[in-house]
């Protein structure tokens, strides 16, 4: 580790995105103040406990998910947890039952993903064979397009067969972008295919967390900045940043030679306005649209299984959940299933209550027999990601002042708004810094004898 003049350095927001930033200087001997308006850790990927009947039940905002080819969170994870990560790693498994099931073997690449195509339960020969042309022609191109369009437009390009859109690629697409694919970037889209199905196998591994996302990442991280003489001020919300001589006040706090702002951009104006320098970036976060994400969970008898830890389900007939969890299968919470509903639709003119009894009845048609549920449990997201539509202009990590930095899923790089895409802005904002940050001076040299 280079031994460098440590600046003062402010965290706004303890997000993936901000504790990643936070860690990474930390580990480089900055120590940094991080500061968060929630009591909880992990932005919009944090833990959520239920308190009713079932008091100390602890869930998730949502059902996220991780692949193998998360590569700086699954580094950062295991920075803060040398002791072993809870991430159950499971080959590609995509299972829509009834319907379709594509599983990868443990098989060096290209095979797995070639093996996985061919032996799919549920496409005909000549769905799989278009499949893999689809991967082979943008391989031959490097996943790049010429000009962006959307994912609907890329797949009506290659002939894409219907069912093969229905439970291969649009499920994919929604699951990464959280954007239908009639509006969803093929570009970005592509991005995540080429570091996903077309790299190693591992990086198709299916990371499924065996505990919620504040204890994944976020409280260790907490610990690990502590340890190294930072502080993460939790239930500590920011209301006025203001700029002096000697650098950045936050609050009653500072001066700060360094700042990020590791909000959500719907946030930033709050914090920034009135700051003229940073007209030009709020004008461009203001362009942005946003997509729900609703997580119905659901409390059955212990004994309730799902075929796989994570199963699709087939929403063409008019239902509401795109995906179910297993908790129990998970992280050990028999009888609970997670139902996630992505983007906008018709699920949102439904009650709570009404909600979580249609996709009660969607889960009985799977499982026969199923009881009602004991409790049910909606958690919504109504500006969960940005809308990742083709072309669309994303700020950089660099703002119009030289010491101020966004991180954030929003920022611009190759992915969307996921949690790999919000750690790599941390970490980008977190280098960034340091590649301003001098070394340590050794002192002159001994006067010889």
């Amino acid at each position: 580790m280079v031994d460098r003049v440590a600046p003062k350095v402010a965290v706004i927001g303890a997000g993936y995105a901000g504790l990643a930033c936070a860690v990474e200087l930390a580990a480089a001997g900055v120590p940094v103040d991080v500061f968060e308006a929630s009591r909880t850790l992990g932005g919009r990927a944090r833990a959520v406990e239920i308190m009713d009947e079932l008091s100390g039940v602890t869930l998730d905002n949502g059902a996220h998910i991780l692949v193998g080819a998360y590569r700086e969170t699954l580094r950062l994870i295991a920075k803060v947890s040398p002791g072993g990560t809870a991430l159950r790693r499971e080959p590609l498994h995509l299972e829509f039952p009834g319907h379709v099931k594509v599983a990868a073997p443990r098989l060096p690449a290209p095979l797995h993903l070639a093996w996985a195509l061919l032996t799919a339960q549920g496409l005909s020969f000549k769905e799989k064979i278009a499949a893999l042309q689809f991967m082979r022609a943008q391989q031959k191109r490097g996943f790049r397009l010429p000009a962006d369009m959307s994912t609907a437009d890329l797949l009506a390009a290659h002939r894409q067969p219907e069912r093969v859109c229905r439970f291969l690629w649009e499920p994919l697409c929604l699951a990464a972008l959280n954007t239908p694919v009639a509006i969803a970037s093929a570009q970005v889209f592509l991005n995540v295919l080429r570091d996903s199905l077309a790299a190693e196998s591992a990086a198709s591994d299916l990371l499924l967390p065996a505990t919620d996302f504040s204890t994944l990442f976020p409280d260790p991280a907490a610990r690990f900045i502590e340890s190294r003489g930072g502080s993460v001020q939790r239930a500590t919300r920011i209301h006025a940043l203001t700029r002096t001589d000697a650098g950045w006040q936050v609050d009653l706090s500072g001066p700060y030679d360094q700042l990020v702002l590791a909000v959500a951009p719907y946030h930033l104006p709050k914090l920034l306005s009135p700051h003229p320098t940073f007209a030009g970036l709020l004008h461009q976060v203001a362009a942005f649209t946003w997509q729900p994400i609703v997580t119905c969970y659901l409390a059955y008898p212990g004994a309730t299984l799902l075929p796989f830890p994570m199963i699709g389900l087939d929403t063409t007939k008019g239902g509401h959940a795109q995906w179910l969890f297993d908790r129990g299968a998970l992280c050990g919470q028999s009888g609970i299933l997670a139902a996630v509903i992505s983007g906008a639709g018709p699920h949102q003119a439904l009650s709570h209550a009404a909600l979580g009894e249609a996709i009660h009845a969607e889960i009985a048609a799977l499982l026969p027999g199923l009881p009602a549920p004991r409790h049910t449990w909606v958690i919504e997201e109504k500006r969960a990601t940005f809308a990742c539509t083709p072309d669309l202009e994303r700020p950089p990590t660099a703002t119009a002042e030289p010491n101020v930095w966004l991180a954030g899923d929003y920022v611009a790089g190759d992915y969307p708004a996921t949690l790999e895409g919000a750690v790599r802005s941390g970490v980008a904002a977190a280098r960034a810094i340091l590649d301003l940050t001098p070394p340590r001076s050794a002192g002159p040299a001994p006067a010889p004898h």
